[in-house]
């Protein structure tokens, strides 16, 4: 049988002697009790064989799994799967390695000089049985369209359907209302759905199928918008008064910068129309500036080599002399 050594197909028989008048013995039979639940799960084309102990199963009893192909005659063991124990499953992906075969397997649960009787499935055929499990998909808008990026899993799927017609089954569905529809285009990386409204938000589940099997689970749903979506109507309100409060700011700036040019021209303007205030520079005398007699209005610059006399404001003085003439008759102004 291989994996090990595990007797044929017997029962354990046990005497029980029973006192009574005719002293005699009774004889039963204890039979490990079979596999229960025994069955094949397949996704993406990878089988796998469960099952659980019969009722009263013994500890420490193990499991023996064999398969027969629609072209053999003689169950053969599964290579790993001979010395299962409780809890332990199967895995049948290479003894299943033909995906349009019919297949069967068997349990067998077996202790020391015990076996049960054999559990068997159900036929199996790898391409139709299996569930397909979906794609990785991205969307992405392109204005009035969508564009899906697929990319089917790495795994035994994809050697196993490379040259198996495969198609998908789109559903797309409008996010405001629920307008929903369907497509089956063939399998490709990129798809292109079109003639959809422009800013609006769409979410698409997709699956795989082929020409032999309708066992599809759909991708959780993708959304996008076809393009970027127009903004609301708070958003329009919020925009405008931003924009109405910053030409005003600019227009309010712009007057106080033009009264501020304006005084200064208005001020530059003022200050050269005015009459000069100070004699030049080695000029020895003259006429007084026009005031009130007996009065001057700023400081008096005379002959060169003197100092300049401060004269106080609103303070009656004589005609103007030079320091040398005065000399110390004025001395107490100050020279």
């Amino acid at each position: 049988m291989g994996g090990g050594w595990r007797p044929w197909s017997c029962c354990c028989c046990i005497y029980i002697w029973v006192p009574d008048v005719s002293s005699s013995s009774v004889v039963v039979c204890v039979y490990l009790p079979a596999p229960a639940n025994v069955t094949i799960l397949s996704f993406n084309m990878e089988h796998t064989l469960s099952f659980t102990p019969g009722a009263d199963t013994p500890f420490g009893t193990l499991f023996a799994v064999e398969i027969l192909g629609s072209r053999r005659k003689s169950w053969r063991p599964v290579s790993g799967c001979s010395h299962l124990m409780v809890g332990q499953t199967c895995n049948l992906t290479q003894a299943f390695k033909n995906p349009f075969r019919h297949y069967q397997a068997r349990v067998q649960a077996f202790a020391p000089n015990q076996t049960s009787d054999w559990t068997l499935t159900g036929l199996f055929q790898p391409l139709i049985d299996t569930i397909l499990g979906p794609p990785d998909v991205s969307v992405s808008g392109c204005g009035n369209c969508l564009v899906l990026q697929l990319r089917v899993p790495t795994s035994v799927v994809v050697e196993n359907l490379k040259d198996v017609h495969r198609e998908l089954l789109i559903h797309v569905q409008r996010t405001r209302d629920g307008a929903q529809f369907r497509l089956s285009p063939h399998f490709q990386e990129e798809i292109l759905i079109s003639y959809l409204q422009p800013g609006v938000e769409y979410c698409v589940t997709v699956a795989v199928k082929t020409l032999f099997n309708s066992n599809a689970l759909p991708s959780r749903p993708h959304c996008a918008f076809t393009s970027p979506p127009p903004p609301a109507a708070s958003d329009l309100v919020g925009y405008g008064v931003l924009s109405a409060v910053s030409i005003s700011g600019f227009l309010l700036l712009g007057f106080f910068l033009h009264r501020c040019r304006l005084g200064l021209r208005l001020r530059r303007r003022r200050l050269s129309s005015s009459p000069s205030d100070s004699l030049p520079r080695g000029q020895t005398g003259g006429a007084a500036p026009p005031g009130r007699p007996g009065q001057t209005s700023a400081p008096q610059v005379h002959k060169d080599g003197s100092a300049d006399c401060l004269l106080l404001e609103h303070r009656p003085v004589q005609p103007m002399r030079s320091c040398s003439e005065r000399g110390k008759e004025d001395s107490h102004i100050g020279c």
